[in-house]
């Protein structure tokens, strides 16, 4: 049953990998050529799987918790992640007006690079403090190697969808947002799901039978004839992947459409009347977003939503460790996989209405999911220690909604609002 369960994961990832890519060429309102479909495709898929991937690199600190129980309490978590989210709000002041300059690829790279290293640096840290070698206090540790982290992760959001600026037609950036909302979802399977089995084999005496990958890892790393738990891994295998995925990045992703042969493809967002002026200073990109009353509604949205997302996504795992869900089990055993499901879900729900149904107005949507996220955080709060299903059904629900709003506001209103030439300081300011 266990290894049914692995393979269905795997078949459900890859389905939902498929549905996908097929929507995504099905999805052609403005009858754009075979040829162009293609090239955006090959220019965006390699970065989505990145900033996928960088999802891994991120979420992998509350996998590391779990394994590391009482040697990381839930207070040093809160303080390694309270530092790690203050450097990331904080550095889109930076990277935002950068990556409007320099360009969403070279901001994936610096992304991806600077996330690998980190991750290196902090399964590195764990190595040494499972050895009794470490130093340092490992709280503060992490914090500073989170930190950095954090801030080079801060490049991704803002770069994947820098370039979905210059390839999607405001008509078409519904659509694309539920693809981010999916990239997002698939980020959130890979970090607790995948992190998760790599946690179970880096164990020096595993309990259940290990699948065929799990076996793999442990053959590779001489898992059995270690002296402790290679819990390190949970860092190195995510770091590991990110650099195949910069590789592919630097052969494959282009800028824009006259970067890939094509001519010069105007939008129709808020940089189509100034298409020919001068790129702003970064002090104008900043005064320019902060003074527009439409993104400053998109930003306290995207706030208020994102407290919501980070809680469930970061601490429903925490929370379940700590408080078993009596009948509940499959929510805490198929997280990442429930994460991802509920947030594709959720992307494309937000996409089609806000496209199809309210004519690429993206309030209406973010509307109607705020509305369930109301409903589902107060039956939490009614239920939260009577009734672990309800709390598992409503966490999956909340996921649901702050998807679709986290696709359709930051993925894609706030690329409307701030035009392809400052998409990238209005999406990270916001």
């Amino acid at each position: 049953m266990f290894y049914l369960l692995n393979y269905f994961d795997i078949i459900l990832f890859l389905g939902g990998l498929g549905m996908v890519i097929t929507i995504y060429f099905r999805n052609n309102p403005l009858k754009h050529t075979s040829k162009f479909i293609f090239k955006r495709f090959v220019s965006w898929f390699p970065l989505g799987m990145t900033y996928a991937f960088l999802y891994m690199a991120r979420y992998n600190l509350v996998v590391s918790k779990n394994a590391l129980d009482v040697m990381m309490t839930k207070e040093d978590f809160g303080i390694i992640f309270a530092a790690g989210t203050t450097t990331y709000a904080a550095s889109f002041f930076l990277n935002g007006p950068l990556v409007d300059k320099i360009g969403g690829k070279k901001g994936i790279l610096i992304a991806a690079i600077g996330s690998c290293i980190m991750n290196g640096l902090m399964g590195l840290a764990t190595y040494f403090f499972l050895h009794g070698r470490l130093t340092l206090d490992l709280t503060m540790t992490f914090a500073i190697l989170y930190s950095l982290n954090m801030f080079f992760q801060s490049y991704g959001a803002v770069s994947i969808i820098k370039v979905k600026a210059y390839w999607f037609h405001v008509r078409e950036r519904g659509i694309f947002g539920a693809i981010f909302g999916t990239l997002i979802s698939f980020g959130a399977y890979f970090a607790f799901d995948w992190g998760g089995a790599i946690a179970k084999a880096a164990k020096l005496n595993m309990v259940a039978e290990p699948t065929s990958m799990q076996r793999f890892i442990r053959t590779i790393f001489a898992i059995d004839s270690g002296t402790t738990d290679a819990y390190w891994l949970i860092f190195l295998i995510p770091s590991a992947i990110l650099i195949f995925w910069a590789l592919m990045d630097i052969i494959f992703i282009k800028d824009s459409p006259d970067q890939a042969g094509f001519d010069e493809f105007d939008t129709h967002d808020a940089s189509s009347d100034d298409s020919h002026e001068p790129h702003p200073s970064m002090i104008g990109l900043i005064k320019k977003i902060i003074t527009n009353p439409v993104l400053l509604i998109v930003a306290l949205v995207e706030f208020t939503s994102g407290v919501l997302r980070n809680g469930i996504m970061q601490w429903y795992s925490i929370f379940t460790k700590e408080v078993a869900p009596v009948g509940a089990e499959f929510f805490r055993d198929n997280w990442g996989l429930l994460l991802a499901l509920s947030g594709i879900a959720g992307g494309f729900a937000a996409g089609i209405i806000s496209d199809r149904k309210f004519h690429s107005r993206r309030g209406p949507p973010a509307v109607i999911l705020n509305g369930i996220m109301l409903v589902a955080t107060i039956i939490m709060a009614f239920f939260i220690f009577d009734s672990p299903i309800i709390i598992g059904v409503c966490a999956v629900v909340m996921n649901f909604a702050v998807i679709g709003v986290h696709s359709i506001m930051s993925g894609t209103a706030a690329a409307d609002f701030g035009g392809k030439k400052s998409t990238a300081t209005a999406s990270g300011l916001v």
